[in-house]
């Protein structure tokens, strides 16, 4: 029986709304020590945003933090996978669209997130990415 993508992923994700300021999304990922965050717009994924996105999209482009919404700069063309669904299945997606992360929902809910760092733990532990993805952050 193929593995699936909710034995994989990281529960509980942290999400904002695309309300939110990029102040306070910052905020948000320095406290969770964390650098992706799900966008959501009715409780439904609508982007993903990176700590890179926030600097490369908006600082570095003049753009005030606490008055950006994140709904602004954040990556909207979201590609998500359904927690049912085999791990090969989030592999393909990652490659078709050139991505490393992918939010996973329960009825367009987000209640995970996979990246190919979970996937390189669970497929090749020994791999320097598995190593990589389990090493504690840099202080």
């Amino acid at each position: 029986m193929p593995q699936l993508v909710e034995e994989v992923m990281t529960p509980n994700p942290v999400c904002v709304t695309a309300g939110d300021t990029l102040y306070d999304v910052a905020r948000c990922m320095k406290q969770e020590n964390i650098g992706p965050v799900i966008v959501t717009q009715d409780h439904t994924v609508c982007g993903i945003v990176t700590d890179r996105d926030i600097v490369v999209r908006a600082i570095a482009e003049g753009k005030d933090p606490k008055l950006t919404k994140v709904g602004d700069i954040c990556s909207k063309e979201i590609t998500t996978i359904e927690k049912g669904e085999p791990i090969e299945e989030a592999v393909l997606l990652m490659r078709r669209n050139a991505i490393r992360r992918l939010p996973v929902v329960d009825d367009e809910k987000p209640i995970g997130i996979v990246s190919i760092g979970d996937l390189a733990q669970d497929r090749d532990p020994e791999s320097a990415l598995a190593e990589i993805s389990t090493a504690p952050p840099n202080k």
